[in-house]
């Protein structure tokens, strides 16, 4: 079976080496995430902008990006992830910007990070956190460890989610320094999806003194419900919202879950 995740880290080391994270600064004080999530009276929603993906193919125009991170706001999230890496996600460092301009939540860079020149571009961008992925560095693509990568991250001024998929990848992130720790319901080897994911690694370790955020999958009201009983504390939802006709009602529903 193909790995999915050697593919893209093929794309991520071109797009390195061309040069595409070297972008000019925009200016803005930094927003808590985590803060955001610890402080929401609704259901804590990160709405995610991505134009596209490898298992549903093209989800939004990134000309309908300040609209739809508009809508996102006034339906309640308490955050935006924006997908930057271009090539396999259709992802724009510009349209970020964009986004950052327009909307005054905290902003998630999601990429596949495995450079400090990433790090540094999330920094000059406006975002005001990053997702890391605890599978990157256990598989040797990054040349810094990942604590290393989490300081430095902090030293930008910004807040870490790391990503993980699998219970021993949890148990080690728990004990980590990020700021977060989201549990991928979605297998980036495989692209399989199951939402029990979360429910299977907090049913063993919900009690874990860490925000955890599950990620993908997360698709309707009965969902967060789901969720929510086993511990989660925020969820990010990404391909039902860019497949929605009205991002706004969309959102709402999510942050109205109870």
């Amino acid at each position: 079976m193909p790995d999915f995740l050697k593919t893209i880290m093929r794309s991520v080391m071109e797009t390195l080496e061309s040069g595409y994270y070297d972008v000019d600064p925009v200016e803005h004080g930094r927003i808590s995430l985590k803060k955001a999530i610890l402080s929401c009276t609704k259901t804590p929603v990160i709405a995610e902008f991505k134009p596209a993906s490898p298992s549903k193919g093209f989800l939004r125009k990134n000309e309908e990006a300040i609209q739809a991170s508009l809508s996102m706001e006034k339906a309640g999230a308490i955050g935006i992830s924006v997908l930057t890496e271009p090539k396999h996600f259709k992802g724009s460092l510009s349209v970020f910007k964009e986004i950052r301009k327009a909307v005054n939540i905290p902003l998630l860079m999601k990429d596949f990070i495995i450079s400090s020149i990433q790090v540094e571009a999330a920094s000059r961008i406006g975002a005001d956190a990053v997702l890391l992925i605890q599978t990157l560095f256990d598989r040797g693509f990054s040349q810094i460890g990942l604590e290393e990568m989490i300081d430095f991250v902090h030293s930008r001024g910004m807040e870490v989610l790391l990503e993980v998929h699998t219970e021993e990848e949890f148990l080690r992130a728990i004990h980590s320094e990020a700021d977060m720790v989201g549990i991928n319901n979605r297998d980036l080897s495989t692209l399989d999806t199951d939402i029990n994911t979360t429910v299977k690694i907090l049913g063993k370790h919900g009690d874990c003194g860490k925000i955890v955020v599950s990620e993908s999958g997360i698709e309707s009201p009965t969902h967060i419900g789901l969720l929510r009983r086993h511990g989660v504390k925020a969820f990010l939802v990404g391909t039902a919202i860019m497949l929605s006709e009205n991002v706004e009602e969309k959102v709402r529903s999510l942050v109205e879950a109870v």
